[in-house]
């Protein structure tokens, strides 16, 4: 049984990764609803946070059907940071996760996210400051290391573990690889297989199948599978691999119904927390995965994809749903 805390997740749990712009509440009621355990917010920098920026405080939003759910933050100050965990302490989340695997340079160059993975003493520091001002059970979000030559994971988790941490996701991939070539796991099962660690390591990167899931499980011992980019427009994902985990069979994929049912119901809710604009603009990005595979799509997804009127989005939904009715992907 993997537990953060207090927190049970059962028997090898599925974790939706923390995206930007992706796991926002209406994503994540999806991937509830289809299997996932575990849920984090949307990383939330903690600059924003301490100066109220709306952007920053509105993705503390949560709902009771998300539980339990971690909320995400990034930053390189420490003042920042503890100030941030009091806040998120407020926002009533079951777990606090620190981001320090974010790749993107805007993120590195002001020290955060995968940044930090160039000063490990200050990584250290920041962690044991915010588990020693926040109640909340503390996990980390790390990549194997900086590039190639710093790939510390072993040494690093294990340390990060000493100040108190209660579980760490690692992506398979160093910062310098950004999210090319193939995630390389291997580390990620020598962190699990390390006898002094004793806190629950999830590992993510990669995982775009059942049959993905399942091997890595097998081979590398790990608490839990996290999975991010493959349930992009494809919530499913999780009751599949679930499915498999449980019976070594695979679920039939879901109707034209269920996918139409699933957009309508993406589009609706991201309208209803963001706003029209912000709403309609959020929810393009999965489009092409709710419909892909399906013949002949492209002038529907191109609908999809540049009206900002939610009427026509919805006609264009319903259009799909009575063309492709039988259709057999």
């Amino acid at each position: 049984m993997a537990k953060i805390g207090d927190i049970d997740l059962g028997e090898h749990p599925l974790i939706l990764a923390p995206m930007e712009d992706v796991s926002d509440p209406p994503f994540r009621a999806l991937c509830k609803e289809f299997g996932a355990d575990l849920m984090f917010t949307e990383f939330i920098s903690t600059e924003g946070l301490i100066r109220d920026a709306h952007k920053s405080v509105q993705k503390l939003d949560i709902y009771e059907e998300e539980r339990p759910i971690g909320i995400q933050i990034f930053g390189a100050n420490i003042d920042s940071m503890r100030m941030s965990a009091e806040i998120v302490e407020r926002a009533n989340p079951e777990i606090l996760d620190i981001n320090y695997g974010c790749p993107v340079k805007k993120v590195v160059n002001k020290q955060a996210g995968a940044g930090i993975l160039q000063n490990i003493p200050k990584m250290i520091e920041l962690t044991e400051a915010i588990v020693k001002a926040t109640k909340l059970p503390v996990t980390v979000k790390t990549r194997l290391g900086w590039n190639e030559e710093t790939k510390h994971i072993v040494e690093v988790a294990e340390r990060l573990q000493d100040v108190g941490i209660k579980a760490i996701s690692i992506h398979g991939r160093t910062r310098k690889q950004m999210y090319k070539g193939s995630a390389d796991w291997t580390l990620i099962g020598d962190v699990k297989n390390n006898p002094r660690m004793h806190i629950p390591v999830f590992g993510n990167g990669d995982i775009d199948s059942p049959e993905k899931a399942v091997e890595y499980q097998n081979r590398y011992g790990l608490d839990g599978t996290m999975i991010g980019r493959a349930a992009i427009g494809y919530p499913w994902i999780f009751r599949e691999i679930k499915h498999f985990m449980k019976t070594g069979k695979h679920l039939p994929p879901p109707t034209t119904k269920e996918r139409v049912n699933a957009a309508r119901q993406h589009l609706k809710t991201s309208i209803d927390w963001k706003g029209e604009v912000l709403g309609v603009l959020e929810t393009r990005r999965h489009y092409g995965s709710y419909f892909k595979g399906f013949k002949d799509i492209k002038s529907y997804r191109m609908k999809l994809v540049t009206s900002m009127i939610p009427e026509e989005l919805f006609q264009v939904l319903d259009e799909i749903e009575a063309r492709y009715k039988d259709y057999v992907i």
